[in-house]
């Protein structure tokens, strides 16, 4: 379908603390790269976002921090606001659940339901603390998550593995308000069917979104809708939300994942009157950026919520990225461990666009990725800097000095074969490119355009103009050659600018700036030209497009990661009576276990072995398959070590191995054994190891 305007949703994030990078990786990024991309195209695009500021994670945060919820919102919608700002994401409106619009947007959408008799009431057992007498929602309960283990999963999912779960499914269910083992009393609530809409939730998802939806988020439909769909409560017990608009509903509010995505239409309401053709007529693409834990809501409750309301559009698609992982460990906001926005534009000031590069370059599109800030640097001083920034330095310096500051001349009767290559290049990137963002590979996208400045680099060593003008007799001689070296040169350097704009704004902005011309250059359809910078034009003196990240700023951005731990350790002993588990990276050696006698240590026997396969774990992140040769037999070990190790760079490694321990299940894995390792103080995982190769199934003593 030829769409005729588009409406581009960014997932709302709870108002209940700052934004890190992964929600800036996950969503918000990719995002404002696509919506730029379609503003360069000069398309019909509205982009919009806003708080959710309902929600038990809001009651959470005003629990611990003395405050009224409201206050909550108020103070962490600005400090995100600020950051999305800060950082470029180019909301056409960033909006706040708590606004009266949506009150009434999303009661206004309740009713039509209730009066169309979609909802069944019911009246069933909810889990309720006696200890603070109120009835608890899904996130005021915690346990431990039957997927993964995890021991602090919510009653409505797992943050680790990213399971969607009910309350009932957790193991040792406990209230997070006060460690009370939570009892079931009656309430009465309103249920939306979902289990009425499986059969049209097949067939426009598993039938007709395969080959249109990444794998990721078809794979989770699918999975969902092929275990079973049924009723979910739209309501809660609450008195912080949007009120349920029924007389008979005292106390209750809608449950947060009914009337969050709801914002979506209350924020284009409060944009613009003709909200209407963004959300009703057929003709509209609209596209929802997520995380992927937010998967189902976006892609079966709201659709299905759509669908029993009528006359709204359907998301075109939903390209929900995986998780960024910061040094080798998941993102942990209740442990501190994370890079925060607000606090990454006061460390690196005017440093925007190399965090746009390194988030876009090393994106979670298809599998969780690692942040780390060795990595930063890396690719900021040996790819951004090194690549696209020596470029277009290297062109205005030779500009500069060999023609006298103005675009030279092109002679295109005496072009060759390399230059008109290299125009071949310019012009098929813009393919490349367009190609890559309509299919959200954003990542891709953004290593077209380097590849493009490294063809640059390549065609400039190429030629060496400055070997051309080493004198003044030979630079006569040569300047033809000169001229249409440096005038294909700032070309492609015009053409970087607009096939940079929507990944790194702030540099486009600041090349153009530098060239002279006005940001209307930036329109997609100047992509491919090579007629962009007019014979003698002047242009401004060479500036550095980007600085090096230091060895110093890496160190005290790690020294920030292990103090927040430290931090957040001890904020947690302040505030329980019961004993906390430090999660701070050791800053001494770990205290002493009990004494052991001999007859204890020699009840343990340990083998050399060598690794001779490993592989990931499905659904678990931390778990490796390893299979070890042990001399007389290959023997199946289920380690945690895969956030330290990749399985191919392991295969070979000679390893200790506890021989007589007990088999174990681990995801349904026999485990037989354990390999020993030493850890670091940063938290590093190393081998215990023969210092030379031993036989196979040698006993260690």
């Amino acid at each position: 379908m030829d769409f005729k305007r588009y409406l581009i949703t960014a997932a709302l994030p709870y108002a209940n603390g700052p934004v890190h990078i992964g929600h800036l990786a996950g969503c918000y990024l990719p995002a404002d790269i696509y919506v730029r991309y379609l503003r360069a195209q000069k398309r019909d695009v509205k982009f919009v976002c806003g708080s959710d500021e309902h929600g038990v994670p809001i009651t959470i945060r005003a629990m611990k921090e003395g405050i009224a919820p409201q206050d909550v919102v108020d103070k962490y919608n600005k400090i995100i606001k600020d950051s999305f700002a800060e950082m470029g994401i180019s909301f056409d409106i960033y909006s706040r659940t708590s606004n009266k619009i949506h009150h009434e947007t999303s009661q206004a959408f309740f009713t039509k339901l209730y009066n169309d008799g979609v909802f069944e009431e019911r009246e069933s057992e909810q889990y309720y603390d006696e200890a603070k007498g109120i009835f608890l929602a899904d996130r005021y309960i915690v346990g431990t998550c039957p997927v993964c283990g995890n021991e602090n999963a919510y009653g409505d999912q797992c943050e680790k593995c990213g399971s969607t779960l009910s309350p009932e499914q957790l193991i040792n269910p406990r209230s997070a308000l006060s460690s009370a083992v939570p009892v079931k009393r009656k309430t009465k609530h309103w249920y939306f069917p979902l289990d009425k809409y499986e059969g049209w939730l097949k067939e426009w998802i598993v039938e007709g979104k395969k080959d249109q939806w990444k794998p990721n988020v078809y794979g989770q439909c699918k999975s969902w809708i092929d275990s079973g769909l049924q009723p979910r409560a739209m309501t809660r017990d609450s008195n912080w939300g949007v009120p349920v608009p029924l007389p008979d509903a005292d106390g209750k509010v809608l449950y947060v994942w009914f009337d969050a995505p709801i914002g979506y239409i209350s924020a284009t309401k409060e944009l613009t009157n003709q909200w209407a053709d963004y959300w009703c007529k057929e003709d509209t693409k609209l596209v929802h950026f997520i995380g992927k834990d937010n998967i189902v809501f976006h892609c079966i409750i709201f659709p299905a919520m759509l669908k029993a309301h009528g006359n709204f559009v359907l998301p075109e698609s939903v390209p929900a990225n995986e998780f960024l992982n910061i040094e080798g460990e998941k993102v942990s906001t209740s442990r501190n461990w994370a890079v925060w926005v607000d606090e990454y534009v006061k460390d690196f000031p005017d440093q925007q666009d190399v965090l746009r590069y390194v988030l876009c370059a090393n994106a979670p599109e298809t599998k969780d990725n690692d942040f780390t800030w060795k990595d930063f640097q890396d690719r900021v001083n040996n790819e951004l800097s090194a690549i696209l920034g020596n470029f277009e330095n290297r062109a205005f310096v030779l500009m500069h000095k060999l023609c006298k500051g103005r675009v030279p001349t092109l002679h295109a009767d005496a072009m060759n074969d390399m230059d008109r290559a290299l125009i071949e290049d310019i012009k098929s990137a813009k393919t490349k490119v367009e190609t890559c963002l309509e299919n959200y590979k954003f990542r891709d996208g953004l290593y077209e355009v380097i590849d493009l400045a490294r063809k640059g680099n390549k065609y400039l060593q190429e030629n060496a103009p400055w070997s051309l003008a080493k004198t003044p007799e030979l630079q006569l001689e040569n300047q033809q050659r000169i001229d249409i070296c440096l005038h294909l040169c700032l070309q492609l350097n015009a053409n970087l600018a607009i096939l940079l704009n929507p990944f790194l704004p702030f540099t486009a902005n600041k090349m153009c700036k530098k060239m002279k011309v006005v940001e209307r250059m930036l329109d997609w359809e100047n992509a491919g030209r090579i007629d962009l910078l007019k014979t003698n034009y002047p242009l401004l003196a060479p500036e550095l497009l980007f600085r090096k990240i230091e060895d110093t700023e890496v160190a005290a951005q790690m020294e920030k990661l292990k103090n927040n731990l430290v931090k957040s350790a001890a904020q947690k002993m302040e505030n329980t009576t019961e004993p906390v588990k430090a999660e701070a990276a050791p800053a001494e050696a770990p205290s002493k276990k009990a004494e052991i006698t001999y007859d204890d240590f020699a009840k343990i026997d340990l083998r050399v072995g060598t690794i001779v396969k490993a592989e990931k774990v499905e659904k678990a992140d931390k778990l490796l398959k390893l299979e070890l040769d042990m001399g007389t037999e290959i023997r199946t070990v289920v380690s945690g070590i895969a956030m330290h190790f990749k399985p191919e760079d392991i295969v070979g490694k000679q390893v200790t191995v506890v021989a007589n321990l007990a088999p174990r299940k681990m995801r349904g894995i026999e485990s037989n054994g354990m390999i020993l390792m030493a850890q670091n103080a940063d938290g590093r995982l190393i081998f215990v190891s023969p210092l030379e190769t031993a036989d196979n199934g040698s006993e260690v003593k």
